[in-house]
């Protein structure tokens, strides 16, 4: 385009006019006299804003770092062209909730003055990495890189990988997770609430908050928050219940925070302040929790021991401790049960799960094999990331990221899952929240699928906009962990009334005890978690009772199943008979199998125990074949089991055995199911 000589003096008037300004704007303006000649009385109070905000920041702590940054915003409103002044407001941001508001303010800042601060631009850098201005925030880190000296080799180094955290931020965003993240608002208050740990079949979460209703109603002078306390919340279906303060003796007048739960809800763990910070453990007696006491000295040391979580089996304890010897600052360690109880001592998990960095809030999902944790390392996006490992084949496999939205350039923390797999719970600071910390629930929704219109998901995903036709989409299958989850009430056999009962897991085909668990005392409840893959056999006992006992042959590529199944536990009369699932016998024969050692065991110990007791075995079968084929087979397998109890050194004149054939069914034989069923062997006491 061709201008004339007017035209062109017009525009590069304009240019020249645009320029100025920009130059002026940018400005850097002191809070002294002969800036502000008219206004002393509004120049003098900015001063003391900024020199009592001071003051607050240099204190720290949350509550002083608020207030400091209230008085240098009030300041700023009289002068908003200090750089100085902009510079300390985005560092109060920066230690706040708010973090990515500090951007435009250390902009401003070295707009204003370049040389405002040497760490400046690591400063905005880190700004824009939290407000997912990942491209600028690169830009800052290289600026600020390129001055640093070449004794700084630790600042490069940090740089360099918050400059990977960035690039990895970038996939993690442009390749989100198919999730749903809800703030569970019914839990939340403006306080900060966190850490939540739910029992395995989500009926309970606990979380520590810092409320005003807190034991004591004390205020940490270090900090100007309220002491921890935890809180208890049972599941309503479509919602908890208003969180309850659990009360002594699990909370005092000092910090009181939960760091694990056990799968069942019957032992928690929880964080006292003791040499540095050692781990308690406290069981749940009917409706009480005991005084919680420390797991060992072999867990617990003079370094800083935090967050617990407790193996579906009850014999492995993951836990974070920063002793000697570690991969980094913090790391993963479990240590073992031994055969009195007591926990051994810790292995360090290795480098495949501990980094340089810190590794915090371990949490092992009740399938056994899948290890969920906050990182540092690893490949994250900033701050703390959770990751998840599994253990097979002898190792843990390269921690996976969850990915975002879950992550954020933020610390993301205390991370625990449904044994379904299908729902997490942490707690996160994020918009629209409550307040400070909320706790926030996860749902995974599965794998991509093409988008329909005006489909289910978008019905569920935009319930404030509703529409008026509904089109069903292909059913996806959703994420889905290996297990079963085995539960519901002990109870005594006539009045039903719950009985406080010994749950023993044991694997029939190694012969060998998995897990001893306990039912509630008060209400008979029990929750075992069952991985699949092994053939369990569950033994139920009580002061008094018949041992019950349960058959689960769980396959390999079992999905996540819930089995409600409540026992019935019989008093030991004359007359009263159980079924012992756990004895096999090959097909159609009559020899006994390995796996039916254990259950064996059983009745032989009961047998001893009871040295007057008189039984009758049964062998009973379905209608399958001849009634004079099933008569003699169910005959043979009771005779069987008295041979062998007469070989462990069982008198035979106490033992009598009896085949019913297919007589005495217990289920149709109308189904496989049934017909299983009726296959069984039974004793029944006829002297005591």
């Amino acid at each position: 385009m061709k201008f004339s000589i007017p035209q062109c003096i017009k525009y590069c008037f304009a240019a020249l006019l645009v320029f100025t300004s920009v130059q002026l704007t940018a400005q850097n303006v002191e809070f002294d006299k002969k800036n502000f000649p008219n206004d002393k009385d509004g120049l003098k109070q900015a001063q003391n804003n900024i020199k009592e905000a001071d003051k607050f920041y240099e204190k720290g702590s949350r509550t002083d770092i608020e207030k400091a940054l209230s008085l240098y915003l009030s300041a700023n409103k009289f002068n908003h062209r200090n750089a100085l002044l902009n510079y300390k407001i985005g560092r109060c941001y920066l230690r706040g909730q708010n973090k990515p508001a500090a951007m435009d303010f250390i902009e401003t800042a070295i707009t204003l003055n370049p040389t405002v601060d040497s760490e400046a631009q690591y400063w905005l850098g880190r700004a824009c990495q939290y407000g997912y201005e990942f491209d600028r925030a690169i830009d800052a880190y290289k600026t600020y890189k390129a001055r640093l000296m070449a004794k700084d080799a630790g600042r490069v180094k940090e740089v360099d990988k918050h400059i990977r955290e960035c690039q990895v931020g970038k996939i993690l965003v442009e390749n989100p997770v198919r999730v749903f993240i809800d703030n569970i608002s019914e839990l939340n208050t403006r306080y900060p609430e966190y850490g939540p740990v739910i029992s395995a079949d989500e009926s309970v979460i606990m979380f520590t908050a810092r409320r005003d209703d807190s034991t004591g109603g004390k205020i940490d002078d270090e900090d100007g928050g309220f002491f921890e306390d935890i809180y208890i919340a049972a599941n309503q279906g479509q919602q908890w219940s208003i969180p309850a303060n659990i009360g002594k003796p699990l909370n005092t007048n000092v910090h009181d925070g939960i760091i694990g739960l056990s799968n069942d809800g019957q032992k928690l763990f929880v964080y006292r302040t003791d040499d540095g910070g050692d781990i308690y453990a406290s069981t749940l007696k009917g409706d009480s929790w005991s005084k919680p006491k420390s797991i060992g000295s072999k867990v617990n040391s003079k370094y800083h021991e935090s967050q617990a979580s407790l193996s579906y089996d009850g014999n492995t304890l993951y836990f974070i401790s920063d002793r000697p010897g570690g991969f980094g600052e913090h790391d993963i360690y479990l240590s073992r049960r031994d055969a009195k109880g007591n926990w051994g001592e810790p292995v360090n998990l290795g480098p495949a799960i501990n980094t340089e960095y810190d590794e915090l809030c371990v949490f092992i999902h009740p399938d056994g094999k899948t290890l969920y944790f906050s990182s540092k390392g690893h490949e994250n996006m900033g701050g703390f990331d959770i990751f998840k490992s599994v253990f097979e084949n002898g190792k843990w496999s390269t921690p996976e990221n969850l990915g975002y939205p879950v992550n954020t350039p933020d610390d993301d923390l205390f991370f625990t899952l449904s044994a379904s797999g299908k729902r997490g719970y942490f707690s996160s600071i994020r918009e629209g929240g409550k307040g400070d910390q909320d706790l926030y629930m996860i749902t995974f929704l599965g794998a991509e699928k093409a988008l329909i219109g005006n489909s289910e998901d978008m019905l569920i995903a935009y319930q404030s906009n509703p529409v008026s036709e509904k089109v069903i989409e292909p059913v996806v299958e959703l994420p889905s962990a290996n297990l079963t989850l085995l539960k519901g009430i002990i109870r005594e056999d006539e009045s039903k009334n719950p009985i406080e009962a010994t749950i023993t897991l044991v694997d029939n085909t190694k012969n060998i005890v998995i897990a001893t668990l306990e039912s509630n005392s008060k209400t008979g409840r029990y929750l075992v978690s069952l991985p699949s893959g092994i053939n369990y056999g569950i033994s139920v006992k009580a002061e008094s009772y018949l041992f019950h006992s349960e058959n689960f042959d769980i396959p390999v590529a079992t999905g996540f199943q819930e089995v409600v199944k409540d026992i019935d536990m019989k008093k030991i009369d004359i007359g009263s008979r159980i079924v012992l699932r756990n004895i096999f016998f090959d097909f159609d024969k009559s020899t006994l199998r390995a796996e039916s050692v254990y259950e064996l065991t059983q009745l032989i110990n009961l047998l001893n125990e009871m040295p007057k007791l008189k039984i009758e075995l049964s062998g009973h079968t379905d209608n399958k074949g001849s009634a004079a084929y099933n008569q003699k087979l169910s005959e043979d397998r009771a005779k069987a089991v008295v041979d062998y109890l007469v070989s462990k050194g069982i008198s035979v004149s106490r033992l009598m055995y009896k085949g019913y054939g297919l007589e005495q069914p217990i289920a149709t034989n109308d189904t496989e199911e049934g017909r299983q069923l009726n296959r069984r062997t039974e004793f029944k006491i006829i002297e005591k």
